[in-house]
């Protein structure tokens, strides 16, 4: 009895669980519960963010498709201009946008109009020859002076630091095999996109984005659409143009577009300025197409560059922005 008082709280706990075996039992399967709960609970758990995963993964492909579509439907209208018009202007219905339309009207099955009514649509064809070409700033690894001149003057009229036109043209013939085939002992990925000025010293990203819409890089050296082309880049090319003369033609061709070269030369008579035939053009082969999907809060925007030669048409690249 005296030693049985001497032992601590804890020890006649402990005895007396020892001598109670169903409070053991309990116990335990208390724990097993407990472990089994959690279990499942993490197994719930795992198995809904594999289910969001797929889902994401399947509007992501519903949207990519969607958008795909949208790309060849445009093909098949700068196929169609082609049949019928020898001269592109802002008023032909490629230049038309596409305003937010909801697909639900263009489905037929009755399972996918739901999802159809979420999908919303938009977009819009820009002429990419309304922009500078760079590709001409280099011709086999040989800096066109020309085309370096009228960037310097693109880049004035912007307010940028022209020094950056030469800079330009440095790196972009350095990525050209010279007339031998050589290239140039320094390397660097070639220009295919705007953003890829980046990889020259002095291009910000604010300058960047302020030249998006005034230059683009072409699979070849192209001319300059004088029916589309903005103020800043037709007064670049037809330097020295004034301002005042610069907005008067664009209020011209509002009015009604040039149909051949002869009617803006007659336009820009008695200026101090000359047209080169193979920098000014009233027809186009290359086009920016662009696209955007809105499904169910989630967005993706894509844009193409579409060729067309005669009545063909082909897709250069596409990239989601």
């Amino acid at each position: 009895m005296k030693l049985y008082m001497k032992l601590s709280m804890s020890q006649k706990k402990s005895y007396g669980i020892r001598k109670n075996p169903h409070g053991v039992a309990i116990i335990t399967a208390l724990l097993l519960t407990a472990l089994a709960i959690t279990i499942v609970a993490s197994l719930f758990w795992q198995q809904q963010i594999q289910i969001r995963a797929v889902e994401n993964q399947r509007l992501q492909m519903q949207k990519q498709w969607i958008l795909r579509g949208a790309v060849d439907w445009a093909t098949l209208i700068l196929r169609e201009d082609g049949k019928y018009s020898t001269i592109d202007d802002l008023t032909e219905p490629w230049a038309v946008p596409l305003a937010d339309t909801s697909l639900d009207q263009y489905v037929q099955k009755e399972e996918d109009h739901a999802l159809a009514q979420e999908a919303i649509l938009s977009g819009a064809i820009q002429d990419a020859q309304s922009r500078l070409n760079l590709t001409a700033l280099a011709t086999a690894g040989k800096i066109n002076e020309q085309q370096v001149l009228i960037f310097e003057r693109l880049l004035s009229g912007l307010s940028i630091d022209t020094t950056l036109a030469r800079l330009a043209a440095n790196q972009i013939a350095s990525t050209q095999p010279n007339e031998s085939g050589a290239t140039s002992r320094v390397r660097y990925l070639g220009f295919q996109q705007v953003q890829d000025l980046f990889t020259v010293a002095g291009f910000t990203p604010v300058i960047v984005k302020r030249l998006e819409d005034y230059v683009i890089f072409l699979p070849r050296v192209t001319a300059i659409n004088a029916n589309t082309a903005p103020q800043a880049v037709l007064s670049a090319v037809l330097a020295p143009l004034s301002l005042a003369d610069t907005q008067a033609l664009i209020a011209k061709r509002t009015q009604s577009s040039f149909h051949n070269l002869n009617e803006l030369i007659a336009q820009l008579s008695g200026l101090q300025t000359t047209i080169n035939p193979q920098a000014i053009t009233l027809s186009t082969n290359y086009f920016l197409v662009n696209g955007r999907i809105s499904l169910r809060q989630n967005a993706m925007q894509i844009q193409a560059l579409v060729e067309r030669s005669g009545l063909n048409t082909e897709v250069i690249w596409i990239r989601e922005i």
